[in-house]
């Protein structure tokens, strides 16, 4: 029975399997090749690679002016957000699973920022903002006017109650950072959401019927049980990030701007490739051992 549970296992992941065999890992090592060299292009000839050795990585790491800052940023973003979104659709998902009046439609708007962020919508968000800004100043400045946000404010106010500097510093990243967070958060919410609908009433049941309170189910049934797509939301999490983060948009523009240097953009990819592939393999590390898995 195990050996057949593992064969359908490997049945459902063979198309991933061959993806990365015939697509993935040929493209994977023609990068490296190219971080190591320079891409001749003659005018109607197939390209050649002139050997350059370590170059591009001293010049992407000890010359470029921001690519090392860049993905400091990128990693300090990722070990910022990720807990802000996973609290914030967690605690969605838990509100959103409760019986209310109009239940589907306040699904519906939590995961609108997501089927705005397709780049069609986008663009044509971008056009309409640009013609606003062109032609309708006075409306444009209105808007820019209403939904204007003072966090030195709220930070000399947290300051009266006495609270801690370390934490003023996060209240306020976390309420600057707020509109990221409810556009990034879609997804894991519906994940959290299933996760919530599949466990058993009758595990409530019974914990009632033993006086458990709320707070207590909680920690103690509802945690547990979606532990495992806590994992799965948090690598997901951290591949939305990044492939969106200014490390990536650099390493395009390197190989596709004015300088066509595929050395270095290969160099750039591959150094961000490796640091959030260490980001997903420490969490997985650690969430892991607080994962529930039930047989």
């Amino acid at each position: 029975m195990r050996q057949r549970e593992m064969l359908t296992g490997y049945v459902f992941i063979l198309p991933v399997l061959i993806g990365l065999a015939f697509f993935f890992f040929p493209m994977f090592v023609r990068v490296i090749q190219y971080s190591f060299s320079d891409i001749y292009l003659p005018f109607g000839e197939q390209y050649e690679l002139i050997p350059m050795g370590l170059y591009h990585y001293n010049h992407a790491f000890f010359v470029h002016p921001t690519y090392l800052r860049v993905l400091t940023e990128m990693v300090t973003g990722i070990l910022w957000n990720v807990p802000l979104i996973i609290f914030f659709s967690l605690f969605m998902a838990v509100l959103l699973n409760r019986q209310f009046p109009g239940r589907l439609l306040v699904r519906a708007i939590f995961f609108l920022p997501v089927i705005m962020a397709v780049p069609a919508i986008q663009a044509t968000l971008d056009m309409v903002m640009i013609m606003m800004s062109d032609g309708m100043m006075d409306s444009f400045t209105e808007i820019e006017t209403e939904t204007y946000f003072d966090a030195g404010m709220v930070a000399w106010m947290l300051v009266g109650f006495g609270v801690p500097t370390q934490l003023i510093d996060f209240i306020v990243s976390a309420i600057v950072g707020l509109n990221t967070v409810i556009r990034s958060g879609g997804v894991q919410m519906l994940i959290f959401l299933a996760a919530l609908q599949a466990i058993p009433s009758s595990m409530y049941e019974a914990a009632q019927v033993e006086g458990t309170t709320g707070y207590e189910m909680f920690w103690k049934i509802t945690l547990p049980m979606i532990s495992p797509l806590i994992l799965t939301n948090v690598v997901y999490t951290i591949i939305d990030i990044y492939t969106t983060s200014q490390p990536v948009v650099m390493a395009q523009a390197a190989a596709f701007g004015a300088t066509r240097n595929f050395g270095l953009s290969a160099v750039m990819s591959l150094s961000s490739s490796f640091t959030i592939t260490a980001l997903i393999l420490l969490s997985g590390f650690f969430i892991s051992r607080k994962v529930v898995y039930l047989t």
